[in-house]
């Protein structure tokens, strides 16, 4: 009897070996000095910096959802992994931590290299543009879990933040900076897709719906000695993450009229209605920050932001005026 090969299962060794190398010089090419050795390794290696008094590290992990399934069936790929690594780093500087190194999962039913390494590279300018280290990654190839052309993304990242940052809250009378967003981000993509699947009405080219998800590090690091907190608004919108930084007698207090507006979400609208929207998208604002007053010209001068509302005692959640 003829003796089966990994191949004939449908999984090509040489493929992702061809992969590994054909990215070597993405990850390397975000290579911080705080890097220790080079891709081969079992694990990635990575000198805690210096300068922390009492340093914590943080981490976070996401994927980009749904959003996935139009990149893949419009053949755009170029910037998927821009959305990878956003979701994740902007959730830690939510927290204080400047992004140190990240990590990514790509999981396919039968490995297309050149794909790969187009999703690949978008990592790795998402990981330049961050500020952080592509120190490593996994891909596998999984037929019968995806079919041929499928395949997903998570992602994993790593920051770092002197501990007593992790305990700075907003203060009553701060005001609310919105910093405004490059269009969908990564979230409400099952609906957007819903909307696409039922109407041919007034569609949104697929380069704007597929617009990558803007990366707030640098605007956090240029910033963050004004910030008193921060909320990243994804899944959920304005509604559901501002009160994650707010304390029990905070109410976040919104002006609608004062977030600018984006003509995808006006197209949205046209199908959803405006409280669902709010609590699905982020509707123009990408993250918000609590700036004491006395700090506020010094903000505005060094950002895009535009005041959309402030904290008012009362009972925590956020009121949409």
């Amino acid at each position: 009897m003829e003796k089966l090969t990994y191949a004939d299962s449908g999984v090509d060794i040489d493929a992702g070996n061809a992969l590994v190398k054909a990215l070597a010089p993405l990850a390397r090419a975000t290579y911080t000095h705080n890097v220790v050795g080079e891709i081969g390794s079992f694990a990635g290696a990575f000198a805690i910096p210096k300068g922390y008094e009492n340093p914590i590290l943080l981490a976070a992990t996401d994927g980009v959802g749904t959003k996935l399934r139009l990149a893949i069936d419009s053949h755009n790929l170029s910037s998927i992994g821009i959305d990878l690594v956003a979701m994740c780093v902007n959730d830690l500087i939510c927290n204080f931590a400047t992004p140190l190194f990240f990590l990514d999962y790509y999981a396919t039913g039968k490995l297309e290299p050149d794909s790969a390494l187009q999703v690949i590279s978008g990592i790795a300018k998402g990981c330049k543009e961050s500020g952080c280290a592509l120190l490593g990654g996994e891909s596998a190839e999984m037929p019968g879990m995806y079919a041929d052309n499928d395949f997903d993304l998570a992602g994993f990242a790593v920051g770092i933040a002197e501990r007593e940052e992790l305990d700075k809250k907003p203060e009553i009378g701060d005001v609310l900076v919105g910093i405004p967003s490059s269009g969908l981000h990564s979230n409400g993509f099952s609906l957007v897709r819903k909307i696409l699947q039922t109407t041919q009405q007034n569609q949104p080219d697929m380069q704007t719906l597929l617009t990558p998800t803007r990366i707030y590090v640098p605007l956090f690091l240029r910033l963050r000695k004004y910030i008193n907190a921060l909320a990243h608004i994804t899944g959920g919108g304005i509604i559901e993450n501002l009160p994650r930084i707010l304390q029990p007698n905070q109410c976040a207090h919104i002006r609608k009229s004062a977030i600018p507006k984006l003509p995808v979400f006006e197209w949205l609208c046209t199908f959803v209605a405006e409280e669902e929207a709010y609590r699905t998208f982020n509707m123009g604002i990408g993250m918000i920050l609590a700036i004491n007053q006395q700090y506020l010209d010094d903000v505005l001068a060094q950002c895009d932001g535009c005041i959309i509302g402030e904290i008012q005692e009362g009972r925590k959640g956020v009121v949409l005026e």
